[in-house]
This record gives C-alpha cells, sequence and structure tokens, in this order.
C-alpha cells in the first residue's frame, strides 16, 4: 500500500492482510500474520479469518518483558524498507494496548537469541 501511494489511518492494512491471509489458506498454504495486534478487534479478526474457513489456528504473543532490553531494541534499531518510519519509545510506550482475553501462547524474548524464541515457540506447540 505505502509503495502504490495508498496509505490511510485506520483499518485498511490489516484488512488487506485478512484477505491475502484467506486467499493463501484456501489454497491450503500455512500463513503467520506477524503483526502488532495490540486490540482484542485485530486478534479477533485474524481468528475469524481461520475459523471461518475451518483450518486450524494457534495464538502466540511475543513479548519482551525487561523495559530496558526492549528501549534498547526499540532505539537501535534501523529500517530496511525505503521511506518506513519505525516507532519511538515513546510510540511504543504510548500505544494501545488491551490485554488478552483467551488462552493463547506467550513467548518472551527477553535475554533470549531469536534461536532460543523459536525452540520456545516450538516447546510450546508440541504441547497442544
Amino acid at each position: 500500500m505505502r509503495i502504490a501511494g495508498v496509505w490511510a489511518d485506520g483499518p485498511a492494512g490489516y484488512v488487506v492482510c485478512y484477505e491475502m491471509a484467506s486467499l493463501n489458506l484456501r489454497l491450503g498454504l500455512d500463513v503467520i500474520a506477524d503483526t502488532v495486534n495490540p486490540v482484542q478487534a485485530t486478534r479477533t479478526a485474524w481468528r475469524n479469518v481461520a475459523m471461518s474457513l475451518g483450518v486450524p489456528f494457534v495464538e502466540v504473543e511475543v513479548i519482551c518483558s525487561d523495559k530496558d532490553e526492549h528501549r534498547m531494541r526499540i532505539t537501535s534499531r534501523r529500517s530496511d524498507i525505503a521511506g518506513l518510519m519505525l516507532p519511538t519509545w515513546d510510540d511504543v510506550e504510548d500505544r494501545l494496548y488491551e490485554a488478552w482475553d483467551r488462552d493463547h501462547i506467550v513467548v518472551d524474548t527477553a535475554h533470549r537469541t531469536v534461536e532460543e524464541s523459536l525452540k520456545a515457540l516450538r516447546g510450546a506447540l508440541s504441547v497442544r
């Protein structure tokens, strides 16, 4: 949408992603929706995509419980997408976040490598 010069406040990007996920699931492909989803409405919409097609799904919340490490990650990262402005630490702290209201997997990445976090996720998935 950004490359096409189409950018609007609101849910447009999520709606496009829901449709892309639905199309891929109908093709029998797996889908990983790697999005922030800070509110119940977006989490429910993702869930509804899978449920409407009768495909299994797992909800995963990735967190960094160490505030100092989280801040360091936010302030030190650089965008590899031309023109993309990454959120600042203030943006992250000021973002609306609604607590989860249903069972889901939580992966805490604090003090873990990517590989260790993936191992934790695989372990949590294996007991489901």
